[in-house]
């Protein structure tokens, strides 16, 4: 293997290592106002849907923030390999998916604590993925 091979391969895997890190600060981001919130300040994080009223678990807030984690994720791996400035493509989508992503903690909170704290976790998780998923591309 060359030395360009090699350093390339190495970036890459960097690279790699630093996305999965980010997406893991997001879902530890969001897991700690969880807990913030739920356990230590006594506060019941629900959401209302249609006549029910639904408990938030931490469980719930993992794998939200998984499955928005590994979207963007897949998203900017396809921008990548399709546009020519992926991260800026990246951010103005992901910050727009994000806003659009506010109206649901607005909508079925069913109280201000639980709207607050959801918000919170949408914008911590959203910012995590937003700001440390793109990075520089070096190789190709």
């Amino acid at each position: 293997m060359t030395n360009d091979k090699l350093t390339c391969t190495t970036r890459t895997t960097a690279r790699r290592t630093g996305r999965l890190i980010t997406v893991a600060a997001g879902v530890a981001g969001a897991l700690l106002l969880w807990v913030v919130n739920d356990p230590w300040a006594g506060a019941d994080l629900t959401v209302g849907q249609g006549d029910t009223v639904q408990h938030i678990g931490p469980d719930a807030v993992v794998v939200a923030a998984l499955i928005a984690g590994v979207a963007a994720w897949v998203l900017l791996a396809l921008l990548e390999r399709t546009v020519s400035h992926p991260a800026r493509t990246f951010r103005i989508i992901a910050s727009t998916v994000l806003l659009l992503s506010l109206a649901g903690p607005l909508a079925s909170g069913v109280d201000t604590g639980s709207r607050l704290a959801l918000l919170g976790m949408h914008v911590t998780v959203g910012a995590a993925l937003i700001l440390g998923l793109p990075g520089r591309r070096d190789c190709r």
